[in-house]
């Protein structure tokens, strides 16, 4: 589906960590994530996009719970900016303090 030779993304276990610090202080609560759009570079008669989007999906769960699950859009395309394998589109409801 992409290049197999590309580096790795970190480990999938140390990752739900790092986004939750990376995107929110202490005051900022996600009270919904209302859509996860997953673009996926894939060429031929490739028909396993859902499967990488799973992946994603699992990640936000983990970061967020499980009753956070948002809709979701696959889309398998020709290719992304900088020749990056998948792109998350990703949109959330907060609430401040």
């Amino acid at each position: 589906m992409w290049n197999r030779g590309a580096r790795r993304p970190t480990s999938r276990h140390s990752t739900p960590s790092r986004l939750r610090s990376s995107f929110w202080d202490r005051s900022t609560k996600v009270t919904r994530i209302v859509r996860l759009g997953v673009s996926i570079a894939t060429w031929g008669d490739v028909r396993d996009q859902p499967k990488v989007a799973d992946g994603a999906s699992e990640l936000l769960q983990d970061v967020f719970g499980k009753n956070k699950n948002p809709c979701r859009l696959v889309y398998g395309v020709a290719s992304l900016p900088l020749g990056t394998p998948v792109e998350l589109e990703v949109i959330f409801e907060v609430k401040t303090d």
